[in-house]
């Protein structure tokens, strides 16, 4: 069996990450989901929605996920199918598979997942694993001197699609009593940005596709909220906030794209007292301003676009301050602390130092660094607080089971399809651990 070839799935709500086992990058990263065009009456679906001359405006969504678990199996079976034979063109029958699952996955949902993967595709062997253990047993491989690998311990903190979790690592296992979950995820701040931007610009409710590329470019985490709401209240060249994006018409592009990238980055140079840095003479400031195009900061009337200000850093603050939009629930920081009040005292001083950031929503500028000035008041004096962001926080679970996958223990690690016919699968599933 060691021979075969070995399918990684990373099947995360937003994107699934699918490769062969062994490899450093997966194959493929795209989209979990299907939607159709306005001006097509068939659904596109996995890569097909990333072909930029595919107009995506107002398309129709359906999503296999549903606040974090897999809700239609149907639909999940059709992507993976397509992933399978049109982008990895691997043949299921003669392949062992390597998924990912939320943690606290329902049974039911195990059930037919199980069913799907060994009646519908007949793959040969499966393994199960969550995400946070895989994380863990990459950077610790990644970083042989580092505490992760020598404690065996970490806290993953994993901000996702539907949902963040914090986990405590021992061992390559995650503690599960001691997870913290916020429902809060990647979907939760592009849904509140297009309430924002339909409230004050121009009605973007339909738009998904737009608002998630508006939410990467352009949003940022604030390192001092107060400060930046003044400047964001500021007029003219002075709000180093203000940018503009404009919406495709359809017609000479069909996708969004941003109008200054230039003014969009000016935030990054900001000093502690919220004003640019002075570089050269005022006179050369003068001879520049006298040069630069003023069209570029009038909203062209021709054009379907929409400035953002405030907007940019509001929407990541949910992460920190969830209470601020009435969820009765804690922000991050305090949500690491329970997590690891909810372990052993002897691992507090090593989980504070060892925590690692990944997940898609953990790439906003500053996220690290807003985090740590919002954790080290709660952390005992006594412990450090070492907060490392994956090298890509997207691919990082995929590239742990990459590793896994090629590991020489990892066929005895599997159910085989025998085994699952024989026993069934809710015994087969307690070979996981979960």
């Amino acid at each position: 069996m060691s021979s075969n070839v070995v399918v990684v799935l990373d099947n995360g709500g937003g994107l699934i990450k699918a490769g062969i086992g062994g490899e450093r990058d997966p194959t493929t990263v795209v989209p979990n989901c299907t939607a159709r065009p306005l001006s097509s009456k068939k659904f596109l679906l996995a890569d097909q929605l990333l072909s930029p001359t595919e107009d995506l405006t107002s398309a129709v969504l359906r999503r296999p996920f549903d606040r974090g678990y897999l809700i239609n199996q149907d639909l999940q079976s059709t992507i993976w199918s397509h992933i399978f034979s049109s982008l990895l063109h691997v043949t299921p029958s003669s392949s062992s598979l390597l998924l990912t699952e939320p943690l606290f996955n329902l049974p039911s949902i195990q059930r037919a997942t199980d069913e799907i993967i060994f009646e519908e595709f007949n793959f040969q062997s499966l393994f199960v694993s969550d995400s946070p253990s895989l994380v863990h047993l990459y950077e610790a491989s990644r970083r042989p001197y580092d505490v992760v690998s020598k404690a065996q311990c970490s806290l993953v903190v994993d901000v996702g699609f539907s949902f963040t979790h914090v986990a405590p690592v021992f061992q390559n296992f995650t503690v599960n009593y001691g997870v913290k979950r916020m429902d809060l995820g990647g979907k939760a701040l592009t849904n509140y940005l297009k309430e924002l931007v339909s409230y004050r610009s121009i009605n973007v409710m339909d738009e998904t596709f737009l608002m998630d590329d508006v939410k990467e470019k352009l949003c940022f985490v604030s390192t001092d909220v107060a400060r930046d709401l003044q400047i964001a209240r500021r007029r003219g060249n002075d709000n180093y906030f203000r940018c503009t994006y404009v919406l495709p018409d359809g017609i000479t592009h069909i996708k969004g794209f941003v109008k200054d990238p230039v003014e969009a980055q000016r935030h990054l140079k900001l000093s502690e007292n919220g004003e640019l840095p002075h570089e050269g003479t005022e006179e050369d400031d003068q001879t520049e301003v006298k040069s630069k195009p003023t069209e570029r900061n009038k909203v062209d009337l021709t054009k379907n676009e929409f400035s953002l200000s405030n907007e940019r850093f509001l929407v990541p603050e949910m992460i920190f301050r969830p209470a601020d939009l009435g969820m009765n629930q804690a922000g991050l920081a305090e949500c690491i602390v329970r997590a690891v009040n909810s372990c052993h005292p002897h691992l507090h001083p090593v989980l504070y130092e060892s925590i690692i950031l990944t997940g898609g929503s953990t790439l906003f500028p500053n996220f690290a660094k807003r985090l740590e000035s919002e954790l080290r008041p709660l952390v005992p004096d006594v412990y450090q607080v070492k907060i490392t962001t994956q090298e890509d926080p997207i691919l990082g679970v995929w590239r742990g089971g990459s590793l896994l996958a090629s590991s020489p223990d990892f066929d005895a690690m599997c159910v085989t399809k025998a085994e699952y016919e024989e026993l069934g699968s809710s015994r087969c599933r307690r070979r996981f651990f979960h």
